[in-house]
């Protein structure tokens, strides 16, 4: 639809022969604060492809397999290789952003910025929990709220139900995911 996707998945990707040729050097040799990096190679051949004018696309009926975490240490590691590239590559996708859609704009900001509410509002919780031994049920309703606007509106844009689902995703982001990405924000380097 806007004829780019921000992440195209190692395993579930094809580029054109010429067009991966022509960044290969790019690639190679992609660094992150001097030194070689070995995390998120697949994010950052995507925002090559994107800066060097390519379109990336979602083909809703390929098919592709790759291996996925089968247990939490495996889950958590994966986590913490995707949270530090997403951060190192933000600072990439910015010069790209301005020639996509405003959508996609919205999509990279949000990424980042819900992360930081959600953290913030989680703190919020805590902080009054531990002041005052009072449940924050304001707190308790922002995240909900939030958590149900994001999974409606997945769900409206790909027609699917299942997608209200992912509001159960919520209670891992909370209390795996944010310490993890904490933890990558720190190690980044």
């Amino acid at each position: 639809r806007f004829g780019a996707v921000m992440c195209c998945c190692g395993p579930c990707a094809m580029y054109r022969r010429s067009a991966m040729l022509s960044l290969l050097d790019q690639y190679e040799t992609q660094l992150y604060r001097g030194k070689p990096s070995d995390f998120g190679e697949d994010r950052h051949l995507t925002i090559l492809m994107l800066s060097a004018g390519f379109r990336t696309e979602y083909v809703p009926s390929a098919i592709a397999a790759t291996v996925v975490p089968d247990t939490m240490g495996v889950y958590l590691r994966q986590q913490l290789r995707w949270a530090r590239s997403t951060f190192r590559d933000t600072l990439l996708v910015l010069p790209v952003l301005p020639g996509l859609d405003r959508y996609l704009t919205l999509d990279a900001i949000g990424q980042n910025v819900g992360l930081l509410l959600l953290a913030l509002s989680v703190l919020t919780g805590i902080g009054q929990f531990a002041l005052t031994a009072t449940v924050p049920w304001w707190t308790i309703l922002v995240i909900g709220s939030m958590t149900l606007v994001r999974c409606s509106v997945a769900a409206y844009r790909a027609r699917e139900l299942r997608f209200l689902g992912f509001a159960l995703h919520t209670l891992v982001n909370i209390f795996l995911l944010i310490p993890l990405k904490a933890y990558a924000l720190c190690t980044l380097s």
